[in-house]
């Protein structure tokens, strides 16, 4: 399962939609329990394709997310990118490209006037989608 403060949603969908009409993409950052995880960081990235259809990651920008949450003391938990004109599913490029087994992979489709965001883990080639639920965080976390 995928947890998501309404913040980390609420920057992530912004992003993707300001990047129209390329695909934007960016990293969470968050605590993993197991195969869970909280997500609390929304770091937002350059896609250095500027493509419709592909993203690249600005290593750059993964650099100083990854400085960024390690002062936070969390991690990188998983990526998210846009599919502009097709569902909130991965395509095999995506698979193809998923870095790490551990991440969660988050889709937010803007193909409908609605945006839809799908989690999903990958997995030696193998796709599964897995709950999406958004939490308030509390405290000082």
């Amino acid at each position: 399962m995928l947890r998501l403060t309404p913040e980390v949603r609420s920057q992530m969908v912004q992003h993707c939609l300001e990047g129209r009409p390329e695909e934007a993409c960016g990293l969470l950052g968050g605590v993993l329990d197991g195969d869970s995880a909280e997500v609390t960081v929304c770091y937002p990235g350059r896609n250095l394709t500027a493509s419709a259809t592909l993203y690249e990651l600005d290593s750059k920008d993964h650099l100083l997310a990854d400085r960024d949450a390690e002062g936070r003391g969390i991690e990188i938990v998983g990526v998210f990118h846009s599919h502009t004109h097709t569902e909130a599913y991965p395509s095999p490029t995506d698979v193809a490209r998923a870095p790490d087994p551990g991440w969660h992979y988050i889709l937010v489709s803007l193909r409908d006037p609605e945006p839809v965001i799908r989690s999903f883990r990958i997995q030696d080639g193998a796709i599964t989608e897995e709950p999406l639920d958004t939490f308030a965080m509390t405290g000082d976390s």
